[in-house]
């Protein structure tokens, strides 16, 4: 997808409004500070484990060639919800997914917003592309569903469908669950992030030895967590921009992520850890691929919310709550003839050929292909806290250290694979560049 100046400005300029923040805690040596004062706020959470019932295919990698064979953690669906003295209320959804389609993400927020009176721009479903969980939907469709199986396609449709009822669970609970807190945020830093346009992934130790590693990238590690009434962590939200790659084993995994939430939950037995994937599509986990590095990834993540958690600094949240869901027509290049897309169908590269076929069903059905993507922008504030900007698909790096530079008046938050992942979202430099992220990933999401 292309960003011209122009359009560069209108997404920029729609970051100044608004955006909303979620849950803080503030601890010593693992316990709270100090009693929360009485609150404006009231939070309710919920789980639901989503992880595969039988072996199916695993989202993310191409090179895979059968189902998972194990589970090495269990993946969730997890909400946090967080409610005004007004009476207004923002619903975060976080799933150890590599991402959902537009589709899928439209049916979830139709559900919950009939059965709990919520407009769109309240709600948020957030990924954290771990490479480690099954395929989901139509994400990766050329990538994934038409190579496969008429069984292993029902798999995914069968996942698909009972992950809708699995996220409502876990929504359900915490709309019954809602409790008085104490909201707070702080920024940690964790530095495992790499750029990987500009470091040989076997040069890293090496570079990162020698002080030489280049490139891009944005090591904040945004934090926000709730205190209920006993002074207890009820909810811990936190972020990072990195891809979550470590693993590329044929084993179920929320990766360094998962092992982050799970080891923030152990740290704080009844708390409920929730992870969202910043702008880190052109950021991997350096050095990786091997369990001990997703662990110890996940626990120096871990740390870095502790960390947080344990300093008297933390920001005290107040303020009504507000929100904005938007769409801004982003524009593909030059869109593929007919005749073009026939003679693709018999490329060399079959997820090329995939493309092709799936662009020409669209067209056969009566879809002519359109020059644009409706591509979500959303945005959450607390009146006194961070803003909070949602961006759907692999965004990268460039997007979130802009708007913090253009917002320095106020700390900025910036969530990548949100709401629909449809494609990388590269910015000038990067299509300059040329190279992966903005040319030859589009074939993978069957986009022109």
């Amino acid at each position: 997808m292309r960003l011209n100046n122009r359009l560069t400005t209108l997404v920029a300029n729609f970051f100044l409004v608004s955006t909303l923040l979620i849950p803080l805690i503030r601890a010593q040596d693992g316990q709270p500070a100090k009693k929360p004062a009485e609150t404006e706020f009231l939070v309710g959470i919920g789980k639901c484990c989503i992880t595969p019932t039988e072996p199916m295919w695993m989202a993310g990698y191409a090179s895979r060639t059968s189902p998972w064979q194990e589970v090495l953690m269990d993946i969730w669906a997890k909400s946090c919800l967080v409610q005004d003295r007004d009476g207004n209320q923002l619903l975060l959804i976080t799933l150890d997914l590599v991402g959902v389609d537009h589709g899928l993400t439209e049916e979830i927020c139709q559900r919950i917003e009939l059965k709990h009176r919520l407009k769109r721009s309240q709600i948020v479903i957030a990924t954290s592309h771990t490479h480690s969980g099954p395929v989901v939907g139509k994400n990766l469709r050329a990538m994934h569903f038409y190579q496969l199986a008429d069984e292993e396609q029902k798999k995914i449709l069968d996942y698909s469908n009972a992950l809708v009822g699995q996220i409502e669970t876990a929504v359900d609970a915490a709309f019954q669950s809602l409790q008085p807190v104490e909201l707070r945020w702080g920024f940690g830093s964790t530095s495992f992030a790499t750029n990987r346009r500009n470091n040989p992934e076997a040069d890293v130790p090496k570079l990162r030895a020698a002080g030489k590693l280049a490139g891009p990238v944005d090591h904040r590690a945004p934090v926000l967590a709730a205190f209920d009434a006993n002074n207890n962590p009820l909810a811990i939200v936190f972020g990072y921009a990195c891809h979550s790659t470590v693993l590329s084993i044929n084993k179920i995994s929320g990766d360094y992520p998962g092992f982050a939430q799970a080891e923030l939950e152990r740290k704080y037995p009844g708390s409920l850890a929730m992870f969202w994937a910043g702008c880190g599509a052109d950021v991997n986990p350096l050095p990786r691929r091997t369990e001990e590095l997703a662990e110890f990834y996940g626990h120096q993540l871990a740390g870095a919310v502790q960390s947080v958690l344990l300093t008297q600094t933390m920001q005290p949240i107040s303020g009504p709550l507000s929100h904005q869901f938007n769409r801004v027509p982003l524009m593909f290049d030059k869109l593929p003839s007919v005749e073009e897309l026939r003679n693709q169908t018999e490329s060399a590269n079959k997820y090329e050929a995939m493309r092709a076929k799936l662009l020409l069903e669209r067209i056969d059905a009566g879809q002519p292909l359109s020059p644009v993507y409706e591509y979500p922008i959303q945005t959450w504030q607390f009146a006194n806290g961070p803003e909070w900007v949602h961006l759907g698909g692999e965004v990268v790096v460039d997007f979130a250290l802009r708007i913090a530079s253009e917002r320095n008046d106020k700390p900025t938050w910036v969530t990548s694979y949100a709401n629909d992942v449809m494609a990388y979202i590269p910015s000038e430099r990067v299509l300059n560049e040329g190279g992966y992220e903005g040319a030859s990933s589009m074939v993978y999401y069957g986009l022109p």
